[in-house]
């Protein structure tokens, strides 16, 4: 139960971050970057805590895969992002190839 916290604090920070990142105005409002800085250093954090627990494969693909399945929604719930049928497919093809990892048998 440990390593999947571990992980969802990695994915949720991580998300934060990246849903933070338009705020920083590249980099030049210090606040919002220390913020996503932060938040990055905590994704990290939780995430190398996580493949001490669950393959590192296993353990990036859900990572990845959530985070950016995440970032697509809510880029285009909330920044106005044009979210295409390409890019629905798309993600969800990622959702599947992290589904088949996870039953695969990799951890």
């Amino acid at each position: 139960m440990l390593p999947y916290l571990l992980l969802g604090v990695a994915i949720s920070a991580e998300i934060l971050g990246t849903s933070l990142l338009k705020a920083t105005d590249g980099f030049t409002r210090p606040w919002p970057t220390l913020l996503v800085a932060t938040c990055y250093v905590g994704s990290f954090w939780a995430l190398s805590r996580t493949v001490q627990f669950i393959p590192v494969g296993v353990t990036y693909a859900i990572w990845s895969g959530v985070g950016t399945a995440a970032i697509a929604a809510i880029g285009a719930v909330f920044l106005g992002e044009p979210l295409s049928l390409i890019k629905v497919a798309g993600l969800g093809l990622v959702i599947a190839g992290v589904v088949t990892l996870n039953l695969s048998g990799g951890h």
